[in-house]
């Protein structure tokens, strides 16, 4: 049986179970199929399709976002889906138990989910131990968090910190100023914070190209809730400062799209088919501001191979998706890598 034909009974019954019990559970069972090798007889295979951003091959343009595999869990299980690339995180250097429980919600009528998990992670070197050990071969990202405790204008030293351990073990790092679940961290997407973070990352990078002899791309992932004037800020020092991507967009705090419906009004960052055109949106703006100067990683609600196709023709060079496996199964990545395939 394959997993188009089995998902639908996998996902009612992971539905009746309490969000984070079920992405545990799904870790747990797709960690197990790769290991025996099962997963291969039921994963639709996907092509090669290559595409090189930010100086990296990536074997297919379709990556799964961070959040779904924030300590390295099941790399294997989830790179034997069919993903281009994988982005781990976010990580922070100090290990955190994140939010209060219950932080994660599904609303199924909107296809979509509301968390705010509040970056839960095991720390850096947690991670770093997990990329030590793993099989898997292809791309790995890692997302980079600063810990609840780090004063905001400290955090800086948090991405250096875990940039600086991940350095040898990742294809590239991406920047997170736009988490809604730490407090006041989408501030660091003003101008007057995000320039300092922006030039102090940007000298890690140098220092520890010299170091390990390879160069690791960073990227910063920006809200969909900023405006026309915001956008235009980030892509102005995005390009300044020799950012080598800009992934648009993180979770969103607007409740419009789902107003009236069971969890709406829960605190947190909303995910899922309510922010397609949100981050569309962004994309459209950020490309146009960019003139190609750098690429653009797209996510934020894509539910079907025409949605990741809509995110590449609004300027992404990439895409990536996490809510979209909740709803539509592990088969999204091949529909996704379809629409994509060049022609």
């Amino acid at each position: 049986m394959t997993f188009s034909a089995a998902f639908p009974l996998a996902r009612a019954a992971l539905f009746r179970l309490e969000p984070e019990a079920a992405h545990a559970a799904t870790m747990r069972a797709l960690n197990a199929m790769a290991a025996t090798g099962a997963i291969r007889l039921v994963a639709p295979r996907v092509p090669d399709d290559p595409r090189t951003v930010m100086g990296i091959r990536f074997p297919n343009p379709v990556g799964l976002a961070a959040g779904a595999d924030k300590n390295g869990e099941c790399i294997e299980g989830f790179g034997a889906l069919g993903f281009g690339f994988l982005e781990l995180g976010g990580v922070t250097p100090l290990g955190q138990p994140g939010n209060p429980r219950p932080r994660v919600f599904r609303l199924p009528r909107a296809r979509a989910v509301i968390n705010r998990l509040g970056f839960n992670n095991l720390g850096v070197d947690h991670l770093v131990e997990r990329l030590r050990r793993t099989r898997y071969q292809g791309v790995i990202g890692v997302n980079l968090g600063k810990n609840l405790v780090t004063p905001l204008e400290r955090a800086g030293d948090d991405y250096a910190i875990c940039y600086d351990k991940l350095h040898a073990h990742v294809a590239f790092a991406t920047i997170n100023v736009s988490s809604p679940n730490t407090k006041n961290l989408r501030a660091l997407q003003d101008e007057d914070a995000l320039a300092p973070i922006l030039k102090r990352m940007k000298r890690e990078q140098a220092r520890l190209s010299d170091r390990d002899g390879r160069y690791v791309p960073l990227a910063i992932k920006i809200a969909p809730d900023l405006d026309s004037a915001q956008i235009e800020t980030v892509a102005r020092l995005a390009a300044r400062h020799r950012i080598d991507a800009i992934t648009a967009t993180n979770t969103t705090v607007a409740r419009d799209a789902v107003a009236g419906l069971p969890h709406a009004e829960e605190t947190g960052g909303l995910s899922g088919a309510p922010v397609f055109e949100p981050s569309n949106r962004v994309i459209r703006e950020l490309a146009a501001h960019l003139d190609g100067a750098l690429p653009i990683i797209g996510v934020g609600g894509i539910m079907s191979g025409a949605d990741a196709r809509a995110k590449i023709e609004a300027g992404a060079s990439l895409v990536q998706f996490y809510t979209g496996l909740i709803y539509c199964g592990p088969a999204l990545v091949a529909e996704a890598a379809a629409a994509l395939r060049a022609r």
